[in-house]
């Protein structure tokens, strides 16, 4: 299958349009704001389906992502989690950065100039462990060993097969089919968006992507209807 791409202003990677976002919109990258960087995320992917440009994989899962680390963000029991991720995406944007701009740096420093490479030299791998470790680090890596480490992982999949039966359904997705529903003008019931998803999962999909919607005042509430901001 060919794999989609997504290019605005040549962004083509999800880091490269979050770094664009936080400098043009003047974010701090060590305290990223998390609804306002998803509101310019969002609205970017909307343009791009207005511009009829077709979205990559890797793009709608950084979407997700950042409704994830939202909606974590706002429960007061999983607020420590949700530190944890905005401080593993602002790792990474870093690191992105810096790698960027080192790319940069020696692009511009043999610009003009001959550069010949050669094929990778096999070496041979020593098998050697010479580390050394405290006694506390060497005991809890024993009991890991033994299993106790095994507890702390996620269960795996086939554990929730028994009690999901239906695939998930991202939130992001359903805020873009609210919006194709919306684009016309028009006002849409309630009961019309929930029952394009009847499953479980669906249902919960649709309810957090209308609180979104709602909270970023791109879409109101009149009676029983739904209708774009503005419109």
């Amino acid at each position: 299958m060919e794999k989609l791409t997504f290019s605005v202003a040549d962004y083509q990677a999800p880091l490269d349009l979050i770094l664009h976002l936080l400098s043009k919109h003047k974010l701090n990258i060590l305290d990223i704001d998390i609804s306002a960087l998803l509101t310019q995320y969002l609205a970017a992917m909307e343009e791009a389906k207005e511009q009829n440009l077709e979205v990559a994989s890797e793009f709608l899962e950084m979407a997700s992502r950042l409704v994830y680390i939202k909606t974590v963000s706002l429960l007061p029991k999983h607020a420590e989690e949700g530190d944890k991720l905005r401080a593993e995406l602002t790792g990474q944007l870093i690191d992105y950065s810096i790698c960027k701009a080192a790319a940069k740096a020696l692009g511009e420093h043999y610009r003009g100039q001959d550069i010949f490479t050669r094929p990778a030299v096999e070496l041979e791998e020593d098998m050697t462990y010479d580390l050394v470790h405290p006694a506390h680090v060497l005991y809890y890596a024993l009991g890991d060993a033994m299993g106790k480490g095994a507890r702390r992982l996620p269960p795996p999949r086939e554990a929730f097969e028994p009690l999901v039966g239906v695939p998930v359904v991202s939130v992001t997705t359903k805020i873009f089919t609210i919006f194709r529903l919306l684009r016309g003008g028009g006002g849409v019931k309630l009961d019309a968006l929930y029952q394009k998803s009847p499953e479980r999962s669906g249902k919960i999909a649709t309810f957090l992507a209308l609180l979104e919607l709602i909270k970023s005042k791109k879409i109101y509430m009149t009676g029983e209807e739904v209708r774009l901001s503005g419109k």
